[in-house]
């Protein structure tokens, strides 16, 4: 069975991907756009990594690097909506799931941390 990260993470990549293309045919955006199907794709790409890691620290390492993603595609998701690309609906929904993985993330980085004490 999946674990809960990676499904969440390829489900929001699958919505990325989808805003893409939302953004590039409909609002003609092509460079925020660009940029956050780059991150947003991301976190997904470096949570399959970390499950292949080759120690405890590599796993938190890319764990690290995805949570960096999920930080920027909040930041893209912000810049989109407050430039009127995006309605505050759609920001709100897949903002939400931003935040969601990005927690998921942390939290598993913390317990992960605290328990190489």
């Amino acid at each position: 069975m999946e674990d809960i990260k990676v499904i969440k993470s390829e489900e929001f990549a699958l919505r990325i991907i989808k805003l893409y293309r939302y953004l590039v045919s409909t609002q003609k955006e092509f460079v925020m756009s660009k940029q956050i199907l780059r991150s947003g794709t991301s976190i997904g790409a470096n949570i399959a990594e970390a499950i292949c890691a080759e120690s405890a620290d590599d796993f938190i390492h890319k764990l690290a690097i995805a949570q960096k993603e999920a930080s920027e595609t909040g930041y893209w998701l912000k810049l989109l909506y407050k430039s009127d690309f995006i309605t505050e609906q759609q920001f709100n929904s897949i903002n939400q799931d931003c935040s969601e993985l990005l927690n998921i993330i942390s939290a598993i980085i913390i317990k992960l941390k605290k328990s190489q004490k």
